[in-house]
């Protein structure tokens, strides 16, 4: 007969007083708050271009980590319709497309806590990333390779299963656990830093309880982004989590792995499981977290930002980038305003240029036409953009390149 497990099962939901005290965690938690909201600074519009430009680097690293390589490039190329020959490839092609999907969809319905913090949301989440994969990334084989069931989009799981060591829930449990999860980690229960603390703890008893029968890894760093956005950080759009759990990728694996362990004697808290280890991984996603905030702060400081635009155009113009002509210096300068200001009308970009209007609107149908400027209409500002001919020098080392 199967035991019942409850919420008692994965304590302590959090660390507790004693420990928090005497760690760096709620440091760490109110660091990554204020930086974080630095980024929430950059005009909404430069954002937001930045923000859709991510949703094709967080696919690649959240799909990374689950084993699939379809490269930045890839992605986009499936989403102008042009797959890969390879069955398999292409497969992975549109696993990753689906995974950005999800983004668009969650982006578009905005939850706030209450709403994100319910197993209804989360099996959303789960079926609008799988109605969309392919049929053969739906099977789920055992260690012969053999078919031995098919995930159902959205239905959380119909049997039991062991992850390396550890033995999810009987899934009979399922139901009432999601539910207890919900009520123990909804962040409005906490606050301070607490509320960062407490979606890092969140991210890893997900795993522990592993509700679905595949893609909890994935729906797990998407409820993780999701659940930090609702609490207030506007700017996780801006930078991506899943890049530095993805160059971490054993660490991470590791540590949601020893977070698992029971407790370790009387001096590991008072709970089921091992808070000491808790500890160590929130530590690490905090720790993560920060990285790619700072990362990101740092490539976008007006200075350095203006200097790596300027050194894009000179290498157009040294042919270092194949298949592009040269251009005229003062389209760094146009550029340049276009991602500070969040938007550039027509008559203060051809004011910039210095040029004759003539010259100045055949440089900036050039900007158009190679994705370095976009417009709504044809009597809309001008937006900057980020072209994958572009990303290399705006963001060196973001994502890997062909």
């Amino acid at each position: 007969m199967n035991m019942t497990t409850t919420s008692h099962s994965f304590t302590p939901f959090i660390p507790d007083e004693h420990a928090l005290k005497n760690s760096d965690l709620p440091d760490k938690a109110m660091s990554l708050t204020r930086e974080s909201a630095k980024l929430a600074g950059i005009p909404l519009e430069t954002r937001q271009i930045i923000s859709q430009h991510m949703e094709v680097i967080n696919s690649y690293y959240s799909n990374l980590i689950e084993g699939n390589r379809t490269k930045p490039h890839e992605i986009r190329e499936a989403q102008q319709g042009n797959f890969s020959e390879d069955p398999a490839k292409r497969d992975l092609q549109l696993e990753s497309i689906a995974h950005i999907k999800v983004q668009h969809w969650l982006e578009q319905q905005n939850y706030d806590i209450g709403a994100l913090f319910t197993t209804e949301c989360i099996q959303s989440i789960h079926r609008e990333f799988y109605q969309h994969v392919p049929e053969s990334l739906r099977e789920l084989k055992n260690s012969q390779d053999e078919v031995i069931d098919k995930v159902i989009p959205g239905e959380l799981r119909q049997r039991q299963v062991s992850i390396g060591k550890h033995v999810p829930s009987p899934y009979e449990n399922l139901p009432s656990l999601m539910q207890q999860f919900f009520d123990v980690y909804n962040p409005n229960r906490y606050s301070g830093d607490k509320k960062v603390i407490a979606v890092m703890c969140a991210h890893h008893r997900f795993a522990w309880i592993h509700p679905f029968a595949d893609g909890n890894g994935r729906v797990g760093r998407l409820l993780t982004d999701a659940a930090l956005k609702a609490i207030g950080m506007e700017s996780t759009g801006v930078w991506c989590l899943s890049r530095g759990l993805a160059r971490s990728s054993d660490r991470y694996k590791q540590l949601l792995e020893r977070a698992d362990f029971p407790r370790q004697g009387d001096h590991d808290g008072r709970g089921e499981l091992s808070q000491q280890s808790l500890m160590e991984f929130c530590d690490y996603m905090l720790d993560t977290a920060l990285d790619q905030v700072n990362y990101i702060a740092d490539l976008l400081k007006l200075d350095q930002m203006h200097a790596r635009i300027v050194s894009y155009i000179q290498a157009r113009n040294d042919k270092r980038i194949p298949g592009l002509d040269s251009i005229k210096e003062v389209a760094g300068l146009i550029l340049y305003n276009a991602f500070v200001s969040g938007k550039l009308e027509r008559s203060m970009a051809i004011e910039i240029s210095g040029m004759p209007e003539r010259s100045a609107r055949r440089l900036i149908a050039q900007l158009k036409e190679e994705g370095l400027l976009t417009e709504t209409s044809t009597r809309s500002p001008f937006y900057w953009q980020i072209p994958e001919h572009a990303e290399p020098w705006y963001f060196p080392q973001l994502a890997p390149q062909v």
